[in-house]
């Protein structure tokens, strides 16, 4: 975990690189619960953190809970039982009782509770309060105190760890408790006094016993917040020094702004250019105009306008003399660009060349023709462009679309097609900016987060089951008056566990029932590509009303006459897949909407609210990873990289900025931590993030 020093002992005594189960109090049986727990020495002890804390002055009397209320209660358990019901569902229940009164807890699902939860425990439960057959608390969270509540009232902060089968929280507490005092004297603090001051946090050894021992919550997190710091800082640390590497390597093309081509599109333009747009556009001109190759990420919300800007880019390689390659992840995608770009790049009189691998021979001749000579062009394709027969002339800049969409080895393919071209990903799924800098630390990053004038926002509305019947008439009313419409399911075939509408049965039902007279076709993962390219084409030809679909069509083609976007089951979405299904209406000048249809429960229905309220793909990503967690930020492409325990760069935004401002500041000063100073850093490091040492050399 967070770093410190090797205590020594000797005599018996304690030392930080020692077998827990050496430790007083654990032994063999204890020892294997905790490595379950990733506890294994003395070290990893002492940074087992709470994962929360409770104010026992601010635990609720029973007597005074009211239904509708949340409440958290310490209370002992007088009798408990496992309660059937006639749907088969096994209800555990147990009635607590304080100085107060008592209250029924009870746990849908849960009978296995019936053999970790005795009668005569005390418990603190945490949860929402309802009336049936009397009040009854539903908690949320529970935490079994032991046989007693010794040392939780009277406004004692208690921390609460992760435990495990086998081994109690309360069990947890105590052995940190016993060894904590002889454990904090063999920490010490090796990270610079004076980046501890900046980032205003305590140093170590304190932030440590602030954790375990808090006089208040607000005192828990300030020593939370150092261990937090350090783990940003290192994930910094091994992005900033990969990043520089990278650079110092990336001897590229120093382009320069002519202003001749770039110009001409902005006058051509019949739009003017967002403030994010042009500050977007003023980043990748500085890139490309230094003598270092240019590796950065645009990222910007559907219907942000990052084509537009790729698109400047791939001009100021051309005006230079240079060829431009724009590469996406599908034909569709491909063909729509190449139409867009046709449009805009026709008062210049350049007409892109389109690489796709459907393109009949002839056609495929003349592009390679085209792309070998050194003569400036812009090509767009897709993987086709990486393939033996695509032979760059004077290859100076590329756009990578859907970057994530793209392995590794087809991003360095086309890369390789040129001697060091400027590289531009992009990305239609927003992350808040604290965490693109986290997550693409080794990138230069750039944020569309405005839309363009004039955009139409999507009027998006939930609806329960029992309007199924009008929403299809509404739908019926748009088809009538010659737009289009997506109807999206969840799943492509129903199945017995499940009780969900499927788009193959519905498709039937639809263009059979209540859309009999409109133009109805089907679309999921299972047909063929080419039919699925096919189908698309049709929608966008206007030859299909009504698209029924699974997610394929989450990242596709801009349909500016499709204005109804309808999704049943919502709650079977996640927030960020809601949003880019949203994103494929609105693209035109008529009004457009986006319908959630379905019964959901009370979480799933809080979670949509957050969905209809708002259309910032931004706060949508916020709300996705605060409610479902992010997981493995960094994925198998960066498997080297540090993982969080503590920290959190959305939660710790602030936070995180300071780290990213000390790993700068740190690297400018000693760009191998090779320094004295720096010693106890370049130590944890390594033996934290050997893999990650590796991969960046540091070390």
């Amino acid at each position: 975990m967070a770093g410190a020093e090797t205590g020594k002992g000797r005599g018996g005594k304690i030392y930080l690189d020692m077998p827990v189960t050496y430790l007083k109090g654990v032994g063999p049986a204890r020892a294997d619960a905790l490595r379950r727990l990733g506890v294994i020495t003395a070290r990893d002890l002492l940074f087992h953190v709470p994962r929360r804390y409770e104010d026992a002055s601010t635990i609720s009397p029973i007597a005074s809970l009211e239904t509708g209320m949340d409440g958290t209660i310490i209370g002992r358990v007088i009798s408990k039982g496992i309660i059937p019901t006639r749907k088969g569902l096994r209800i555990f229940q147990a009635v607590l009782r304080d100085d107060s009164g008592m209250i029924e807890a009870s746990w849908p699902g849960q009978p296995f509770l019936d053999r970790l939860i005795d009668k005569g425990d005390v418990m603190l439960l945490t949860g929402s309060v309802r009336f049936y057959h009397g009040r009854q608390l539903q908690p949320r969270e529970y935490i079994q105190l032991g046989k007693d509540d010794e040392g939780v009232k009277g406004g004692r902060v208690l921390a609460v760890y992760s435990a495990t089968e086998g081994l109690s929280f309360k069990v947890i507490r105590g052995i940190i408790d016993s060894h904590l005092e002889s454990l904090l004297g063999l920490v010490r603090e090796y990270l610079p006094q004076e980046m501890l001051r900046a980032a205003g946090v305590p140093a170590l050894p304190e932030a440590l016993r602030m954790v375990h021992r808090p006089g208040s919550i607000d005192e828990g997190a300030r020593g939370r917040s150092r261990l937090a710091f350090e783990e940003l800082l290192f994930v910094q640390i091994l992005h900033r020094r990969a990043h520089d590497l990278a650079r110092e390597k990336r001897k590229g093309v120093a382009f320069e702004n002519r202003r001749e081509l770039t110009s001409a599109l902005k006058q051509a333009m019949p739009f003017k250019l967002t403030n994010a747009q042009t500050g977007a556009v003023r980043e990748i001109f500085h890139d490309m105009c230094s003598d270092r190759r240019m590796h950065r990420l645009l990222q910007g919300d559907v219907g942000s306008g990052k084509t537009i800007v790729a698109l400047f880019a791939a001009l100021l390689a051309m005006e230079n003399g240079y060829q431009a390659a724009f590469m996406a992840p599908t034909e569709l995608l491909a063909e729509q660009h190449a139409r867009t770009f046709t449009s805009l790049l026709d008062p210049l009189g350049i007409a892109p060349v389109l690489v796709t691998g459907s393109l009949k021979s002839k056609q495929r001749r003349a592009a390679a023709k085209l792309l070998g000579t050194t003569d400036p062009v812009l090509a767009v394709g897709t993987h086709a462009l990486i393939e033996d027969a695509a032979v760059f002339g004077r290859l100076g800049f590329i756009t990578i679309d859907e970057q994530h969409r793209f392995g590794v080895e087809q991003r360095a393919a086309i890369s390789a097609k040129g001697e060091a071209p400027d590289i531009l990903l992009m990305s239609a799924t927003p992350i808040p900016r604290s965490l693109a800098l986290t997550k693409y630390g080794d990138l230069d990053v750039s944020t569309l987060d405005e839309r363009p004038a004039g955009r139409l926002p999507v009027t998006t509305v939930h609806r329960p089951g029992s309007a199924r019947e009008r929403v299809l008439q509404f739908v019926e009313r748009e088809t009538a008056k010659g737009r289009q419409a997506y109807i999206v399911y969840p799943i492509i075939e129903e199945s017995e566990k499940l009780d969900l509408k499927a788009a193959t049965i519905m498709f039937e039902q639809l263009s059979a029932g209540p859309f009999s007279g409109r133009r109805v076709a089907l679309l999921h993962g299972r047909i063929p590509a080419e039919e699925r390219d096919a189908t698309m084409r049709a929608f966008r030809a206007g030859e299909i009303d009504i698209l029924v679909s699974t997610t394929v069509i989450e990242v596709g083609i801009d349909v500016a006459n499709a204005t109804v976007m309808l999704i049943e089951h919502p709650e079977r979405f996640g927030l960020s897949q809601l949003h880019q299904l949203r994103g494929r209406v609105g693209r035109g000048a008529e009004a457009s909407w986006c319908i959630l249809l379905g019964d959901v429960g009370e979480e799933a229905f809080e979670r949509l609210r957050i969905f209809v309220e708002t259309d910032d793909g931004f706060e949508i990503a916020r709300a996705d990873l605060d409610l479902r967690g992010m997981g493995n930020l960094f994925g198998e492409e960066q498997s080297g990289a540090a993982t969080f325990r503590v920290a959190d760069p959305i939660r710790d935004e602030e936070l995180n900025v300071r780290a990213r401002a000390a790993a700068e500041t740190l690297l400018a000063a000693d760009p191998e931590l090779s320094s004295k100073a720096n010693v106890g850093i370049r130590k944890v490091l390594s033996a934290r993030y050997s893999r990650a040492m590796e991969l960046f050399r540091v070390g």
